[in-house]
């Protein structure tokens, strides 16, 4: 494990205790906004960056400033990225390769095997899309599986959910680890192989493995609802069978949602093995850099998925239109806790917790974690969890490697995955979904997600002894 030892060039405004005290009040106001006064993430990160500076001492026009710089350099480097994922989502919803994706790898696996086979189709689902986009969409295929297969909606539904919610919070493109990468300055491929390197064990341990045990705790069985839902399916208004669009081949759409992982993966590959100016390395490191690769796979799932399932081109424009509106919030948050970074950054309070970590032998990973995880509890969202530690952190990572703070990002995701609970919106989701009380509910969402948190910075420790 790492332990910090220099500290970052920013020097404080003001002494020791009233920078503590500006950083502890700036995060109780954000904290206290969004789970009491129900203001929005993006008003409360606002209005934290304030608080920061006027309690530092940094003049109004600087912390304005400063923020307004923050907000604009992440929204340059990740806004981006977030709408290119989301409209590459949409596409694969819209067109039916995600249900093509599951029907397959669902459709070959024994009765033994389908915990598993769920797990594999969440990560899978969940890699190129937003939890709730996936989680709507696995839905009925869980409630499916479990009844005609007679196993517990629990050990069906845990091993998916762990699916979606561990490539959320641990790989790119989704918002959290984008804004954690844009932070602390990692490398977006390596923390991409990195981060499903300790995902897959992740999902294992809370997914499937958990998943028996959670059964036997709260033992629910699926309801009808999907059962006449799939029948009806494709029935129109007047009754009548209306023709399904073909679907994309499975090969066709794994390919297509690989695309993006495998561009990432050949820069970092390249990067760490291709000599410097050889023409190989200039040709992935343009490929593999995550725009340009994000932006092939949208162009390239608009021919395979798009025009490979029958639509046309006004619907695959249409699809790629309505994936934007969703996500509007999700920037400007992210945004928002670029500026609360660069605001902790500007007052120096970063130096003053570098200096406490160089002498307090702490892991700088496990710091990172917690961290995340206070601010998880507090709030209720992965996403503020995840931009409030890496502004915590961002100035604590100047002497760790590339690997290293690869490995800092996802024990801050692993960390923001902490024991979801009634202030978060997803425990509700997953409630109603499953129709479990908030007892059952806690019993097995809330403890898989601290599996998950818990596993993943155990993994990522584990790495981070041979880095």
């Amino acid at each position: 494990m790492n332990v910090l030892a220099l500290a970052p060039p920013e020097q404080p405004i003001a002494g020791g205790g009233q920078l503590v005290l500006a950083a502890l009040l700036g995060i109780a106001l954000i904290v206290l906004s969004i789970t009491w006064l129900k203001v929005h993430p993006f008003l409360s990160l606002t209005l934290g960056s304030l608080a920061v500076g006027l309690v530092a001492g940094l003049p109004t026009a600087d912390t304005v400033t400063g923020f307004g710089e923050g907000f604009g350099s992440t929204a340059a480097s990740v806004g981006a990225l977030i709408a290119l994922g989301a409209m590459f989502g949409k596409l694969l919803a819209d067109s039916g390769g995600a249900d093509q994706i599951v029907d397959t790898i669902v459709g070959r696996a024994g009765r033994r095997a389908l915990p598993w086979a769920m797990a594999l189709v969440g990560a899978l689902i969940g890699l190129p899309m937003f939890f709730e986009i996936g989680l709507v969409l696995l839905m009925p295929v869980i409630f499916l599986v479990a009844r005609r297969s007679g196993l517990s909606l629990i050990q069906i539904g845990i091993p998916a959910l762990a699916g979606l919610s561990a490539m959320h919070g641990l790989v790119p493109p989704h918002p959290g680890p984008l804004v954690a990468i844009d932070a602390l300055k990692a490398d977006l491929g390596v923390t991409l192989g990195l981060g499903v390197l300790v995902a897959l064990p992740t999902i294992a341990l809370s997914g499937p493995l958990f998943a028996r045990y959670a059964a036997r705790w709260v033992p629910v069985p699926a309801p009808e609802l999907y059962e006449t839902g799939a029948t009806a399916a494709g029935t129109g208004a007047a009754g009548e069978k209306e023709p399904e669009r073909p679907r994309p081949s499975f090969g066709l759409t794994l390919a297509t949602v690989l695309l993006p992982v495998v561009l990432m993966m050949g820069k970092a590959l390249a990067d760490i093995f291709a000599a410097e100016d050889s023409r190989v390395r200039i040709v992935l490191d343009n490929l593999g850099t995550p725009l340009v690769a994000l932006l092939i796979a949208v162009v390239v799932a608009m021919f395979t998925l798009g025009l490979g399932s029958g639509m046309d081109r006004k619907t695959i424009a249409t699809s790629l239109e309505k994936s934007l509106p969703p996500i509007a919030g999700i920037l400007l948050i992210v945004a928002a806790g670029g500026g609360f970074k660069q605001t902790l950054i500007d007052t120096g309070i970063g130096k003053l917790v570098a200096d406490w970590m160089a002498d307090s032998g702490l892991s700088v990973m496990l710091l990172a974690w917690v961290a995340a995880v206070l601010i998880r509890l507090a709030t209720g969202s992965a996403t503020v969890a995840t931009v409030t530690a890496s502004g915590i952190m961002a100035p604590l990572v100047p002497t760790l490697s590339t690997g290293e703070t690869s490995l800092l990002v996802l024990a801050i995701g692993a960390g923001s995955l902490f024991f979801s609970h009634v202030n978060d919106a997803g425990f509700w989701l997953v409630k109603e979904y499953f129709g479990l009380s908030v007892g059952q509910n806690i019993k097995t969402w809330s403890l898989m997600e601290t599996v998950i948190s818990v596993s993943g910075l155990v993994f990522v420790l584990l790495l981070s002894l041979v880095m």
